[in-house]
């Protein structure tokens, strides 16, 4: 027999980076110098959230994703921190609900404005007060709504429970006390009932996270972890550090047991800490250098040899930090996978990076992209607290398949009604003819308003004109320009959403017409 090499078949093979263009990028922008390793950035579908350099406290940036651009010197910021920020993560449930913590020993979660943040924040919504030192990492949890973990310098790792009336809140849910040393980095599994950890002392710990109870403390002298990272629901997970001659190394370890890892693999040389990124839906593994300009990318496998090495993206730029796009946030119509944020300290911009599958048909493309998880929790906190663990919600990130949220500009009075037909169906995905409905209600409402009193003064974008002062700067100018864009481009959605929704029906409807001649 003669031998023939052995091909692995896979639609990800040819995944490639591709850059956005200067205009797609932020630019301008204050990246804070500080030496934590962190990602320093968050994104969601609506916000970017960047770690800027401050005087006299922290704070951080919240942008509109689609005003990309020169960033105005001036931009309001969120700045209550006496110290510096370390961390930020968004709410993977409210895209206008923000976390913090802090060199100030506080974790504060903030509450964003619908139309972006036009003036400097300084309240939060929610302050957190437990830990004794500084505050380096914080994450939510990925199925329970309003639970957020934190970990300190004290060496602490604290649960906390934000639906509690309290806008300070010092008794954390629970603390959990096996570190003896700093927490390095924290990850989930899918539904949330195991949490992974890394710490300085290089070792790998699995605990339940409710209970904080330890599972399992896993540590190999051939490699030091540094970054940890539960794989979806492979049963395993990744750590990234480095080897005993001070190379650059990941290893693969099975979650049932930490003793010796399935694999290690030495990538460099290089000194920057390497952050893992895993998309469950498409099984694949990015690995970024902190101060490099590549990014690799691994598809991984449930047999051996597990990991499976695709190919890298190169740029000459280096990046400080990275933010991640929630895959219900990607441009599905480009077949793209996953979206970096990178921050380039060098040229003070932020850089999006889209992961493209080179496909030809510019339709929907269903077998890269399956069902991911939507932006509705599946556990209240309380019942997650009470001992219940669920799976992620899942959506379809097909065009017109789902109306994620509602209108963020209606009146209150709109809102209010909102909150009670939100219990049957979907919390934050309403239905079309609903949100039509009210459309045609809250028109209906103010055409009699303006019939009733005839001399009742213009309005400008809903605004009062007596109570409406032209602006007198250029950032005033700016800020009402970027409010008008937004309003265009949010009815620009809900028309494409109304059109999907037609062609559905008409579908519906000549599907019955068939079925009925046939019968």
């Amino acid at each position: 027999m003669t031998w023939r090499p052995q091909y692995r078949s896979s639609k990800f093979r040819h995944v490639f980076g591709k850059p956005a263009v200067k205009e797609g990028c932020f630019d301008g922008v204050p990246i804070t110098r500080s030496v934590q390793d962190n990602n320093f950035c968050a994104a969601n579908p609506r916000f970017l959230a960047i770690i800027t350099e401050c005087a006299g406290g922290g704070a951080f940036l919240v942008l509109s994703i689609h005003h990309t651009g020169k960033v105005d010197p001036h931009q309001p910021r969120v700045s209550g921190h006496k110290g510096n920020v370390l961390d930020v993560k968004w709410n993977p449930f409210n895209d206008f609900c923000i976390a913090s913590c802090s060199e100030d020993t506080t974790v504060k979660v903030w509450e964003i404005p619908h139309h972006g943040v036009l003036r400097t924040i300084t309240t939060p919504w929610k302050e957190l007060q437990g830990h004794s030192r500084r505050v380096g990492l914080i994450e939510w949890h990925p199925t329970a709504n309003n639970i957020l973990f934190s970990t300190a310098y004290d060496y602490q790792i604290m649960i906390w429970n934000l639906n509690c009336p309290e806008q300070v809140i010092k008794n954390p849910v629970r603390t959990i006390s096996h570190h003896p040393d700093v927490v390095l980095s924290m990850s989930f599994n899918t539904d949330g009932s195991l949490l992974a950890t890394s710490c300085k002392d290089r070792k790998v710990r699995l605990m339940e996270a409710r209970s904080g109870s330890l599972l399992q403390e896993g540590s190999c002298k051939a490699h030091k972890a540094s970054k940890v990272l539960i794989l979806g629901n492979t049963k395993m997970l990744v750590t990234s550090g480095t080897s005993r001659w001070n190379d650059r190394q990941i290893a693969l370890w099975d979650l049932d047991d930490l003793s010796v890892p399935l694999l290690q693999e030495n990538l460099d040389g290089s000194s920057g800490v390497l952050f893992p990124f895993y998309d469950p839906d498409t099984h694949m593994l990015y690995l970024a250098g902190k101060g490099d300009g590549n990014i690799r990318y691994y598809e991984i496998s449930s047999e051996k040899p597990y990991l499976h090495y695709l190919t890298e993206y190169r740029s000459h730029l280096p990046q400080k930090g990275m933010g991640v796009m929630p895959k219900r946030g990607l441009d599905v119509s480009s077949c793209e996978v996953f979206r970096f944020y990178r921050l380039v300290t060098i040229k003070s911009l932020i850089e999006p990076l889209s992961m493209i599958v080179p496909r030809r048909s510019e339709s929907y493309q269903e077998d890269i992209y399956p069902m991911t998880a939507s932006n509705r929790p599946a556990l209240t906190a309380d019942e997650w607290l009470s001992g219940i663990d669920k799976g992620p919600v899942l959506m379809s990130l097909k065009p017109g398949s789902q109306v994620e949220e509602s209108l963020p500009d209606l009146s209150k009075a709109l809102e209010n009604s909102l909150d009670s037909h939100q219990a049957p169906s979907r919390p934050g995905m309403l239905q079309l003819s609903y949100i039509q409905d009210q459309l045609a209600t809250k028109e209906h409402n103010e055409d009699s308003a303006l019939s009733e009193n005839s001399s009742r003064l213009p309005l400008s974008n809903g605004e009062d004109l007596a109570f409406c002062s032209p602006p007198k700067t250029e950032n005033e100018l700016r800020m009402k320009f970027h409010k008008q864009q937004e309003e265009i481009r949010r009815l620009r959605e809900l028309l494409n959403q109304r059109d999907v929704r037609i062609k559905q029906l008409e579908l519906e409807i000549k599907n019955t017409k068939n079925t009925q001649r046939a019968s």
